[in-house]
């Protein structure tokens, strides 16, 4: 048995927990191990954008509902199998993500508060998420920020610049429509898809670019249609 080499996932509390949703059913569905973050602010954006609470004591069951739940809100759109993941509470400190010796693949920060950014960008280590962060900067592991915020200031500017120079991966939660969306899943599944592409995790997302105008319209999805029996995609 292979010994277990997680993504660290952290969800901070900017809008766009959807985003989230799809990584991490796009992680689980390739077979990935996840250890996930939710940083306290997160759990009010999640209660505000979907009405579902995040507790430390049910997490596997909030989170399942969360992941089952599509991007317009209707529930039990997925049926997501999330028995390889593993909850971290934000204030421990002490967690696994908080050492370079645990092993990681790398980490996601999706979505990324300009708040978050900051953190990371200036070293703060004020909770779990920015500390796991920091490590995987320094321990040179890939790190993905998908920063979802419009207008950037000019000081966030700065920080993505720092984030970028140090290696970090500065990716905005920015959907593209040559992928033929006609649902806002797939919308939400294109920014998923090009942060598991950073990552070099495989997955069918969204409709790649081919190099032909208008071959997507009118054409088959690349990946299954969202359902009740879809799965995690």
């Amino acid at each position: 048995m292979r010994p277990r080499r997680p993504w660290v996932v952290g969800v901070s509390g900017a809008s766009g927990t959807p985003f989230a949703a799809a990584v991490l059913r796009g992680l689980l569905d390739a077979g990935e191990s996840v250890d996930l973050i939710v940083s306290r602010a997160s759990r009010l954006t999640l209660l505000d954008e979907t009405g579902i609470s995040f507790r430390d004591a049910h997490w596997r069951d909030d989170l399942r509902t969360w992941l089952a739940r599509g991007a317009d809100g209707k529930p039990d759109t997925f049926t997501p199998d999330v028995s390889d993941v593993r909850h971290w509470p934000a204030g421990d400190l002490a967690a696994g993500p908080s050492s370079g010796s645990y092993p990681v693949r790398g980490m996601l920060i999706v979505p990324a508060s300009t708040a978050c950014v900051a953190g990371v960008a200036l070293g703060l280590s004020k909770d779990l998420l920015q500390r796991a962060a920091s490590v995987t900067l320094k321990e040179r592991r890939r790190l993905v920020v998908a920063v979802r915020e419009t207008p950037l200031g000019g000081q966030t500017l700065k920080h993505l610049v720092t984030l970028d120079e140090a290696g970090a991966v500065v990716l905005p939660a920015s959907p593209g429509f040559y992928a033929g969306a006609t649902h806002i899943q797939d919308l939400v599944d294109f920014v998923a898809g090009r942060v598991l592409d950073a990552a070099g995790v495989p997955h069918r997302l969204y409709r790649r670019w081919e190099g032909e105008l208008g071959a997507v319209r009118g054409g088959p999805r690349t990946g299954p249609e969202p359902g009740p029996d879809s799965g995690a995609r």
